[in-house]
């Protein structure tokens, strides 16, 4: 029997019906890029007709660098009692998200190294702590192998610390520590870091005690384009069962300082895995660019091969940056990248519920409930 041509799978994408991992391997290793990000492009435009490029104000704080995964591909973390680890003081962390909320900012990313000396205790006060003085800012923080180190360390289950956690203030959770979702993988380049499965058990729980999380997902280590592929159909099911992933956030691995060693992914590489991504994650809504590791010219154009979001105007970033990987992109450069692409900036919440639209004259969505129920 014939197989189907590239052409007929690409436009079995664009129609909604869903790849298989087969298919998707197929358009990783057969498609031409341009093809496959106006496949990409035309999903876009179907789910998200409104044209508008979103970004959220966020800031990112890392609480510690005290890890004892030792992850191969990690320059920012440092042992429990090396000379460099450090926690950061409660109030220094309520200073910065203070700065945040001065400027607009609407979401905070609290994420740290696996240090097993914390009590669930501590995570609780933190979120306490700010949502006491920043009852507005949305915490989306914390990431699965953090929740799993406090299930270990507190004798809980994961349901069981997500409720203490949301209790405290916790609003929602990002998608780190993802990597490639294939044991093989983890294995070599992470093999003290949960699993796979566990990581989908950690969101599987968020997900059932009322948390919305993002996927991620780290390529350019020494996973295969088929692992990648079943990275995607993984996450694919989970959303199929609980509905609870706002967005996928791909980036490629940065081997500076690290200890693994392995050829750098170019930008096309990039383009790809966003264009593969909108089609094969036929029921994750939002895919976002990620300037921070690929650079703003390279996100810029991810918005035309699949992506709708251009990520956070991070006030700063220090996990990347420890591998002297270093973009830097504010606010009105994010508006011009995203007008530059075609599209109309509109700042959004962790929610995806848009709060300003640049346009002729900008408006802001949160005073008009009318405008804001259009979008």
């Amino acid at each position: 029997m014939t197989r189907p041509s590239i052409r007929w799978v690409l436009e079995k994408g664009v129609e909604g019906e869903r790849l298989s991992l087969e298919e998707g391997i197929r358009l990783w290793e057969e498609a031409d890029l341009v093809e496959l990000g106006r496949a990409a492009d035309s999903v876009r435009r179907r789910l998200h007709p409104d044209n508008l490029g979103t970004f959220v104000v966020d800031r990112n704080i890392n609480y510690t660098n005290a890890c004892v995964a030792d992850c191969s591909f990690c320059a920012f973390y440092r042992r429990p009692g090396h000379p460099e680890a450090y926690r950061v003081p409660l109030e220094e962390i309520l200073r910065r998200v203070g700065e945040l909320e001065a400027i607009g900012g609407t979401q905070v990313l609290l994420q740290g190294g696996l240090d097993p000396s914390l009590p669930l205790s501590y995570y609780e006060e933190l979120c306490r702590a700010i949502k006491g003085r920043y009852p507005g800012i949305h915490l989306h923080s914390f990431s699965a192998p953090e929740i799993d180190t406090m299930a270990q360390v507190s004798g809980r289950d994961y349901r069981q610390v997500f409720e203490a956690l949301k209790s405290a203030g916790l609003d929602s959770m990002p998608g780190g520590g993802a990597e490639i979702l294939v044991e093989r993988v983890r294995q070599a380049v992470s093999p003290k870091k949960l699993s796979a499965a566990g990581w989908f058990a950690v969101h599987r729980a968020a997900h059932e005690t009322g948390l919305r999380t993002t996927c991620t997902m780290t390529y350019g280590m020494v996973e295969t384009a088929a692992e990648r592929v079943e990275h995607l159909v993984r996450l694919r099911q989970l959303q199929d069962e609980t509905g609870g992933f706002r967005a996928f956030i791909p980036w490629s691995f940065q081997r500076g300082h690290t200890v693994l060693e392995a050829p750098p992914a170019g930008g096309m590489e990039y383009l790809r895995i966003i264009a593969l991504s909108r089609l094969v994650l036929d029921n994750v809504p939002n895919i976002q660019a990620g300037w921070v590791t690929e650079g703003p010219k390279l996100a810029q154009l991810a918005l035309s091969f699949g992506a709708n979001d251009f990520g956070g105007i991070l006030i700063d970033e220090v996990v990347v940056g420890a591998t002297g990987m270093v973009y830097r992109v504010d606010r009105q450069e994010a508006l011009r990248l995203i007008q530059g692409a075609g599209r109309i900036p509109a700042q959004r919440n962790t929610q995806y519920e848009i709060l300003k639209v640049q346009d002729d004259a900008e408006r802001d969505l949160s005073a008009d409930p009318v405008a804001a129920e259009r979008h």
